[in-house]
């Protein structure tokens, strides 16, 4: 029997985004900096064995049962991880050729536009050795970046990875229990006429009107911190950079406000990684 060996899948955090073209394929063609922070799913690998079990930490209910993160709020998140074949981590293993039995604690929560899944296969795929960008990008826009880690400027359809120098950063991270899907925000986009987002994202006014509660709680997140957030890819995540001092409180006003108005959210702070 072979090892069981470990890795971490950081989240990637987008903190811009400009869609600069559409392909003739309809996929669209970005400019993007990407970085990535350490609030990580953990991957659990043993080559030889076949199999997939998911432990999903950031699914969480009423009964505010013990989570990793300091700041959660009770509710439940909408993302669910998919399992069987449709899961980005039996993908990249058929993209590699290679068999194993993976298991997966999830702690990037799902359908947040912060890379989770894209992470997990981009694991898979360096414990493979499969660095080639261009394959990465036959299992999503988001997972060559995430092979490469730390900072970058993204172009292309997420192909080409331009790594800049690292920038040291902290973020306090509100993700709302509302799932966005990212195929459905570029199609609104397109509907939309391509719109420029006045916030440096080019897709926050169309995930806004596929999820109308975005923007709620982005009100209620200006409110509290004074601030404007921004939103991280295609959503749903709202985030502020702060000093991570600053973070930390920031943290704890925003826990309490989405406590008193009874709704279910997830409060992380999170800071930028060197690389993967």
């Amino acid at each position: 029997m072979s090892p069981v060996e470990h890795f971490l899948a950081p989240a990637k955090l987008t903190r811009g985004l400009r869609v600069v073209g559409v392909r003739d394929d309809g996929y669209h063609l970005l400019e993007a900096e990407m970085a990535t922070i350490d609030l990580c799913d953990a991957i659990e690998i043993e080559p030889g064995a076949t199999g997939l079990e998911v432990i999903d930490e950031v699914a969480f209910i009423e009964d505010e049962r013990p989570l990793a993160s300091d700041h959660r709020v009770p509710g439940t998140l909408a993302g669910s991880v998919p399992y069987g074949a449709d899961n980005l981590v039996a993908r990249a293993l058929v993209l590699a050729g290679r068999q194993a039995r993976v298991r997966l604690t999830k702690r990037i929560p799902a359908g947040a536009g912060l890379g989770g899944g894209s992470s997990d296969a981009a694991a898979v795929l360096r414990w493979a050795g499969i660095l080639d960008l261009n394959a990465a990008a036959r299992l999503g826009a988001d997972v060559p970046f995430c092979v490469v880690g730390g900072r970058a400027l993204v172009s292309g359809i997420g192909e080409r990875v331009e790594p800049m120098g690292f920038e040291a950063f902290t973020v306090v991270l509100v993700t709302p229990a509302v799932t966005v899907s990212t195929p459905e925000v570029y199609r609104v986009w397109d509907g939309l006429g391509g719109p420029t987002g006045e916030y440096g994202n080019d897709l926050e006014p169309a995930a806004v009107v596929v999820e109308p509660r975005l923007s709620w709680w982005c009100d209620l997140i200006s409110s509290v911190a004074g601030e404007r957030p921004r939103l991280a890819g295609s959503g749903g995540t709202w985030y502020l950079e702060r000093a991570s001092e600053s973070a930390r409180l920031l943290a704890a006003e925003l826990t309490a406000a989405v406590r008193a108005e009874k709704a279910g959210a997830l409060v992380t702070v999170a800071s930028s990684t060197p690389s993967a």
